[in-house]
């Protein structure tokens, strides 16, 4: 394996063993690089019903079984082209946990918002004017509750000229305030997990007031990361 390849391994491994549910975790990292129990179980030359039984807790899976199985992990993630590594590298450089920071990134030219929401299937909520060079794609509710002001500025990545991208939002409200208290503003911000329906009352007349292009997806989130991934 490569540095970052090491470097994740030993994360995932550490993480397992020291839980106090290890299948559930091994369970989570291996949604995590969406990969089924099938091709998991392929790659270790065991049936589907062995993986089963150690994320169900049926079985134990020794610190041998851990380091197989994370080695499958990152050899399956390698085959497809090594996403899951790469995108781990890049929060990991910008010095966070990735239980916050989903993907941090800067595209190779700036792209028209309208474009950029069209491409991942975002819905306005206000006029998506302006333009993007980059993402951030966060957690909500472990930025608000873990990141200082500084660490929040720090989302911002080299510039300001980006996608702020929320996820496990239920209205948007958090979200929509922190970003009022720490400056400057994003250009654009996205609420991942809802529909234009089920957002906050005041966020487009926040969105307006800040001057950021705000819009909405419910689109899994595997699915909503890929569509980023395919965006220089």
């Amino acid at each position: 394996m490569d540095g970052d390849a090491d470097r994740l391994a030993e994360r995932i491994a550490g993480e397992i063993a020291l839980s106090d549910d290890p299948g559930g975790t091994l369970r989570k990292w291996r949604t995590d690089f969406e990969i089924s129990q099938t091709d998991l179980a392929a790659e270790l030359d065991v049936s589907p019903s062995v993986i089963s039984d150690y994320e169900g807790g049926r079985r134990d899976p020794g610190i041998g079984v851990v380091r197989r199985t994370v080695a499958a992990l990152i050899a399956i993630d390698r085959e497809r082209g090594g996403r899951h590594v790469r995108r781990s590298a890049r929060v990991r450089s910008a010095g966070f946990d990735r239980a916050i920071v989903h993907d941090l990134r800067e595209y190779a030219a700036r792209m028209r918002t309208e474009t950029y929401f069209d491409r991942l299937g975002v819905t306005p909520v206000t006029d998506p004017s302006g333009g993007v060079a980059g993402h951030t794609v966060i957690d909500s509710i472990e930025a608000i509750t873990r990141l200082s002001s500084e660490e929040f500025y720090r989302l911002y990545g080299r510039s300001t000229t980006r996608a702020m991208i929320f996820t496990n939002v239920t209205r948007g409200e958090s979200p929509l305030v922190a970003i009022r208290v720490v400056s400057p503003t994003p250009d654009a911000v996205i609420l991942h997990g809802i529909d234009s329906d089920e957002v906050w009352e005041h966020a487009a007349d926040l969105a307006r007031i800040d001057g950021y292009a705000l819009g909405v997806s419910d689109a899994p989130l595997e699915e909503f990361l890929d569509r980023l991934a395919e965006i220089e």
